[in-house]
């Protein structure tokens, strides 16, 4: 008995606590992650001991990252560092089915104050403090035991040593089950914690650190012009939505009247319209680019967008901000914020998208030479608080869940919330077109609507959206695209464009059709890329007064 009292005066080792904390993590962080391999992996007799030791293999990669950076007086801000960051991805994997990807990570840098509050749910606090303040105290307070510098590397190299021999062993006696396990799901690895969130911020930090030292801006589209023949001005607006579905717009066959206003008009939808990604961080700044998804979203800190290339052409450019920002998309164009109230105004408990119609027309009239885009970014549907994202006059699918936290509220109160948020959405987009034709005696006007991505509601037990696109569903991917024309753009074949409207599309189509809507002639323009080529003459000056 005294020999074990000294040994607890005496502490514990680095290498015994780096073993506790990653067990801790492995037990109490991973119920998605093993929910989902029972799901591909049925518990029998044949499967139960490969199933185990996944565990212990997950658990020794975790000691394996863990160990190397636990020195000195490094060791406790580390551990305690990670534990509750799990227990942040352990809240965040187990109620909304989301994965810690990069992505999502860059998504989470650039998310405001306000949205970040609508997270903050009682059942969040409670994963913080059980799973991560309570044992990070624990760590703080633990008695370790000095082992020298010399003694704390051979000790950690005995660590990784041993660790890594047992994780090589155990996936060496079940090989046959981890051959299929790292062949045909890949995509269950994306749920271990904190083994592919920590592998996601070195990738995101690698990203960000390539991007900042990226050298001087790539101008694109410096030739630009509009053609000396074209003596009408044109007039568009540009809608981002926001988190918006393709198959929740009754124009593409939903059942319930979520577009009651935008069917009175001439619009026609693109049925199967395609994300270049699962979250705003990522698809705005793709959707601006050219050939954006092929280059990722950091490549806007590297290289101009269609904004640039319109303004190299003469045209009067502004990006209305409702949301978040432009993910850096509007940094050389006039930029307003929207979300202020000292700007928006049309505010209750939040700043609403239609406030940004309210300075539309003032700027449109202080513009009295060359062609104008106007960029309007929805707040739209953006989750989990969609009851937030609409007055209450349009809440009429009921129950509508009025909780950020959706384990609180059933399938149908989230998707009532959720559609009524797309029938707000209507009632703004219809506001945008009705703006356009007050204008249209002076202007060629049309209106493009996209969505930068979808969003899940519970199918298979996944919410919100951000997933890697690998693994991304249907309703993550598949997002509205309308196009409206006034009188100028009608001699366009509306029937052909109709017909045009279910084939497959994205956001790459995005860059050059808008450089086609301004009739843009440029190097940068691949006219095989604009949605309209085949419906819009390649000169609108027919009888036209010169309007410049």
């Amino acid at each position: 008995m005294r020999d074990l009292l000294s040994a607890a005066d005496r502490g514990i080792s680095v290498n015994a606590l780096i073993l506790a904390v990653s067990a801790f993590l492995i037990v109490t962080g991973n119920a998605a992650f093993f929910s989902r391999v029972m799901d591909s992996y049925p518990l029998h007799g044949g499967t139960l001991l490969p199933l185990a030791s996944l565990g212990l293999v997950f658990g020794g990669i975790t000691v394996l990252l863990l160990a190397p950076l636990c020195f000195g007086r490094l060791t406790r801000p580390l551990l305690i560092a990670v534990l509750l960051l799990s227990s942040a991805a352990a809240y965040f994997m187990d109620n909304y089915g989301v994965v810690i990807s990069d992505d999502m990570l860059r998504n989470a840098a650039l998310t405001g104050s306000a949205e970040a509050l609508e997270l903050l749910t009682a059942k969040l606090i409670a994963y913080l403090l059980l799973l991560g303040v309570l044992p990070a105290i624990a760590v703080a307070k633990i008695r370790l035991r000095a082992a020298g510098g010399r003694g704390e590397v051979f000790a950690r190299l005995r660590l990784i040593g041993g660790t890594l021999l047992l994780v090589l062993a155990t996936m060496l006696v079940f090989g046959g089950f981890y051959a299929s396990f790292l062949r045909n799901h890949k995509e269950l690895r994306q749920h271990a914690n904190p083994v592919y969130y920590l592998y996601s911020a070195a990738k995101f930090a690698s990203q960000s650190m390539a991007s900042g030292i990226a050298g001087p801006m790539r101008q694109v589209g410096t030739d630009a012009a509009i053609p000396a023949g074209d003596t009408t001005r044109d007039l568009v607006i540009m809608v981002v939505g926001e988190t918006a579905r393709a198959d929740r717009f009754s124009l593409n066959g939903y059942g319930r009247e979520t577009n009651p206003l935008l069917k009175r008009h001439d619009v026609i939808s693109l049925t199967d319209f395609r994300a270049c990604g699962t979250s705003t961080a990522v698809s705005v700044p793709c959707m601006f680019l050219s050939d954006g998804e092929a280059k990722g979203a950091q490549a806007i800190r590297r290289e101009e967008n269609v904004l640039d290339v319109l303004r190299h052409g003469g045209v009067n450019v502004l990006w209305l901000d409702n949301n978040s920002d432009s993910k850096g998309v509007a940094e050389r164009v006039e930029y307003r914020d929207f979300k202020n109230p000292a700007n928006n105004p049309v505010c209750d408990t939040e700043c609403r998208d239609e406030g940004m119609l309210a300075v539309v027309q003032e700027y449109i009239d202080s513009h009295p030479n060359g062609d104008i885009l106007i960029v309007l970014h929805q707040m739209g549907s953006h989750g989990p608080a969609y009851h937030r994202r609409y007055p209450p006059a349009f809440e009429k699918f009921r129950p509508a869940c009025r909780e950020s936290d959706l384990s609180l509220c059933t399938r149908e109160e989230i998707g009532n919330a959720y559609d009524n948020t797309i029938l707000y959405t209507d009632h703004f987009l219809t506001g945008a077109i009705e703006l356009l034709k007050r204008n249209d005696t002076r202007f060629d006007t049309a209106l493009f609507y996209v969505s930068d991505h979808g969003e899940s509601l519970g199918e298979n037990g996944v919410y919100l959206h951000g997933l890697p696109k690998a693994i991304a569903p249907e309703a993550q991917l598949h997002v509205p695209a309308l196009l409206w024309f006034g009188r100028g753009f009608h001699q366009a074949d509306p029937q052909l464009l109709r017909q045009r409207s279910a084939l497959r599309f994205s956001h790459d189509h995005v860059f050059h059709t808008l450089l086609g809507l301004f009739e843009i002639e440029s190097s940068a323009y691949k006219p095989e890329k604009d949605l309209l080529r085949n419906g819009i003459p390649p000169s609108r000056t027919a009888q036209a007064p010169d309007r410049r």
